[in-house]
């Protein structure tokens, strides 16, 4: 089952009170989500996901620990506006698991994994048309390599575009690993999974996963309380990185006011960042998918 990375973490600096107003970005299969219900007996959860197996599995898995929740089927991007529909204006807490759950890459009909044969998939939302196929099969040399090189950071992504123009249609999970495979140079094959990198960018691409997370965050920053907090666990550098940033931006002085003598007061930070935590030794031995991940939490100030 899918264990739920920096889960202790994530509880202990969301700061979660009896009565808090708490919101789950990504729900998957539910294990942030059942922590949180147990802290909040007199509070409220709401959770998205466009999962439907994670939200079918999710929905037995909460409603054995309590009724004070909501799932929300659909992309993390409309947070502001479905919270506004329920009324909810602010937050006291908001989490972000960024990874793809253990049993997405596990299942192997979803077309996530490399080391699995499917048909081309990589969908989050089964409901949505678009796939890894389409891309594969659709997408230009240019593209292809725009996505490879700003997606999956890929040093051979030239030779592997034009492989895989080459070698159309390409229909199962297997074959674009085999197209990969041939079209980089034996030493990498050796060094790690040489389609790695190719099937991060394949799915960033398929799910529009940074711009949907730089929308839905500064929506979440919005939304939070003063003196609430906000928790993102990432996956890679990318996502990473826009977290970073955003969160920079907001806990950051002009530079030109910051020499001010005295800086007004509407000009300080509303945010402050807590802490950046990454796994354990001890939680990496346990499991080897957090290797990778690293916790960011900031709290509104202001």
């Amino acid at each position: 089952m899918h264990k739920s990375v920096l889960l202790d973490e994530c509880i202990k600096y969301l700061n979660i009170k009896d009565n808090s107003i708490m919101v789950d970005c990504t729900l998957g299969y539910g294990g942030h989500s059942s922590e949180i219900l147990k802290h909040i007996s007199k509070g409220y959860l709401y959770a998205f996901d466009q999962d439907m197996e994670a939200i079918e599995y999710s929905q037995i898995r909460l409603s054995k620990i309590s009724n004070l929740y909501e799932i929300i089927p659909t992309n993390f991007v409309n947070l502001k506006d479905e919270l506004a529909k329920r009324n909810i204006k602010q937050v006291d807490g908001i989490l972000y698991d960024l990874g793809v759950s253990s049993p997405q890459l596990d299942e192997k009909d979803r077309g996530f994994s490399f080391h699995q044969d499917a048909r081309l998939d990589m969908r989050m939302d089964k409901r949505q048309n678009f796939s890894a196929y389409d891309v594969v099969n659709n997408y230009d040399y240019q593209n292809l390599v725009k996505i490879f090189r700003n997606y999956g950071e890929e040093k051979y992504a030239n030779g592997i575009a034009n492989h895989i123009i080459t070698n159309r249609p390409i229909t199962t999970t297997l074959e674009l690993v085999d197209v990969i495979k041939h079209a980089v140079p034996a030493k990498y094959t050796r060094e790690k999974h040489p389609a790695r990198k190719v099937f991060q960018a394949i799915r960033i691409e398929v799910n529009h996963e940074l711009e949907v997370l730089d929308s839905s965050l500064r929506q979440a920053l919005d939304i939070i309380k003063v003196g609430g907090r906000i928790a993102v666990i990432t996956f890679h550098s990318l996502e990473d990185k826009i977290v970073k940033n955003i969160f920079k931006e907001v806990t950051s002085i002009d530079p030109i006011i910051a020499k001010l003598p005295v800086i007004p007061e509407e000009y300080l930070p509303k945010y402050k960042i807590v802490k950046v935590i990454t796994p354990t030794d001890e939680e990496l031995r346990q499991n080897i998918r957090a290797r990778s991940a690293k916790l960011r939490i900031i709290e509104r100030i202001g």
